[in-house]
């Protein structure tokens, strides 16, 4: 999270040096990465880094592909919690990295992808973000493959839809590219 934020910070930072809109700035992840920027998308109110500028840590949008999401036992990737909060956390920790629990209105849009027969990363984590995200009226697009496993990347082999695509119209159509 120190690190997303630190690259928020840095880009918002040197935008006009690098010709770079301070207000289009977003987060991608995938898979555990999904859980880093979905983090950084439900925990911006709080700067995890130095920050004497106090310049804005939270990205205008996040691109979440198959996220982990939750830490909770019952559709949390437990290999991700284990390795982000440790192997015997409290529930306060369990819940405040629960990101689906952590969404207000002041959340980012989401672009979210995943594949229905997700057997690493239950699709429940992308349902339940996005059921969170639509109860905060936060703006988001959510697309399930029916297939496509978890790490499919760029292309779902299993269909000729380009979930890419899809991303860069969603990211026109709210003027971020």
């Amino acid at each position: 999270l120190q690190d997303a934020q630190q690259a928020i910070k840095t880009v918002r930072q040197r935008a006009k040096e690098w010709n770079i809109d301070p207000g289009k700035i977003g987060i991608a992840g995938f898979s555990a990465g999904g859980h880093l920027a979905s983090t950084a998308g439900t925990h911006f109110q709080k700067a995890w880094i130095d920050n004497k500028e106090n310049i804005s840590v939270r990205p205008d949008f996040m691109i979440l592909l198959y996220p982990v999401i939750s830490f909770k036992d019952d559709i949390g990737h437990i290999g991700s919690r284990t390795n982000l909060i440790g192997p015997t956390p409290t529930q306060d920790l369990i819940e405040l990295f629960s990101n689906e629990l952590q969404v207000t209105r002041d959340t980012p849009a989401a672009f979210i992808v995943h594949a229905g027969d997700d057997k690493s990363v239950k699709v429940e984590n992308s349902l339940r973000f996005y059921e969170a995200l639509n109860n905060n009226v936060v703006s988001s697009e959510l697309f399930v493959y029916p297939k496509g496993g978890h790490g499919f990347g760029l292309i779902n082999p299993t269909s000729p839809d380009r979930w890419m695509e899809r991303c860069l119209d969603w990211m026109k159509s709210n003027g971020w590219y």
